[in-house]
C-alpha cells in the first residue's frame, strides 16, 4: 500500500521507566482508537532502567476526535509514569536560522529546505552582521540584523526574543552563529535551540577548535550538532561526524574540510528533530534514525 500523506499522520514519542507491557499498552490504545501504526521503533537503556519509543501512525480511520485520543494517552501515561509528546503531520514547525559571518551552513540549510528535504517553514534569518542579508532575501526570507557588543547584548537578545515570539518560532538553529546565547535568553525562549560546533565534542570546546586541533596534531576532525543549554557546548548531542586529518594539514585545510562535515552534521540533526526522531533524557539523546 502507498504511504499515506504526511498530513494524515501523527508521531508519538514516549519515555518512561522500563517495565513489562509498555509496547502492548500503546499498541492496544492506538488500535482501540482506530489508528494504524506505520512505523514503531524502541530502545531500552538497561543501565538507566528507561524505555524509549517512537510510533508513527495513520489517523485516517480514527474512531473519535484527537482530544479523545490524547485523553486516552494521558491515562496510560499516568499509569506508566510516562513522558510523552504527540505531533500531527499537518503542522509544519517554524524555524529561525541564526548566523554570523560564515555562510556555508546557512546556504546548506536554505538549499535543502528549497529542495524539500527539511519539512518546515523558515520565516526568519537572524544575524549579528549584515553580511548575509542578500543570501536570505535570495531565498525570499527576511533577515533581521542585531549587532551585538558586550554593552548591547542584553537589549539585543530581548529584541530577538520579541521577534521570535511575534513570528511564532518553534526551533532556532545556530548555523555558525558566533555569539553565546545567554542563560536568560535560553530560559526565556524555552524551546529547542540546535547548535553546530566545529569540533567533535567534548574535544576542543569553545573558540578556535581547528587551531587547537593543529596544535595537538589530531588525525580526525569533526563536528557536533547539539541542543544548546546554559553550559557552553555541553548540551545533549544529536549527531556527530568526522573527517581524516594529517600532519600535512594547515588550519586553513582543516577549516575547509570541516565545513563539509559541519554542513552534513547540522542538516541531519535538524531533519531528525523536525521529523520527531529525537528524545532527550537528561543530557543524552535517543535518536530514532
Amino acid at each position: 500500500m502507498p504511504a499515506p500523506p504526511i498530513e494524515r499522520t501523527a508521531t508519538l514519542l514516549v519515555c518512561c521507566p522500563d517495565q513489562r507491557g509498555i509496547v502492548a499498552a500503546l499498541a492496544q490504545l492506538l488500535h482501540a482508537n482506530g489508528a494504524n501504526i506505520l512505523e514503531a521503533d524502541q530502545h531500552t537503556d538497561r543501565a538507566a532502567g528507561m524505555f524509549f519509543q517512537r510510533i508513527h501512525f495513520d489517523l485516517a480511520d480514527l474512531h473519535g476526535d484527537r482530544a479523545t485520543l490524547e485523553s486516552a494517552l494521558e491515562e496510560v501515561a499516568g499509569s506508566l509514569e510516562m513522558r510523552w509528546h504527540l505531533t500531527y503531520g499537518e503542522r509544519r514547525q517554524r524555524m529561525a536560522i541564526f548566523v554570523s559571518k560564515t555562510d556555508h551552513c546557512l546556504y546548506d540549510l536554505l538549499l535543502r529546505h528549497q529542495a524539500g528535504e527539511l519539512r518546515c517553514d523558515i520565516p526568519l534569518v537572524v544575524s549579528n552582521h549584515p553580511t548575509h542579508r542578500s543570501v536570505a532575501e535570495q531565498f525570499g526570507i527576511p533577515c533581521r540584523v542585531f549587532p551585538i557588543s558586550p554593552a548591547t547584548k542584553a537589549a539585543q537578545e530581548a529584541a530577538e526574543l520579541t521577534l521570535l515570539a511575534e513570528q511564532r518560532i518553534d526551533l532556532v538553529v545556530l548555523a555558525r552563529y558566533m555569539q553565546v546565547l545567554s542563560a536568560e535568553f535560553l530560559a526565556s525562549y524555552a524551546k529547542p535551540v540546535i547548535n553546530i560546533h566545529h569540533s567533535f565534542l567534548p574535544a576542543f570546546s569553545g573558540a578556535r577548535p581547528y587551531h587547537q586541533a593543529v596544535e595537538r596534531g589530531v588525525k580526525l576532525i569533526g563536528a557536533t550538532a547539539h541542543y544548546a543549554t546554559s553550559e557552553l557546548d555541553e548540551g545533549p548531542i544529536i549527531e556527530q561526524d568526522v573527517a581524516r586529518a594529517s600532519h600535512r594539514h594547515s588550519v586553513a585545510d582543516l577549516v575547509r574540510k570541516g565545513r563539509d562535515v559541519e554542513r552534513s552534521t547540522l542538516s541531519r540533526a535538524v531533519r531528525w528533530h523536525l521529523e520527531d526522531r529525537v528524545l532527550v533524557h537528561g543530557n543524552k539523546t535517543v535518536v530514532f534514525e
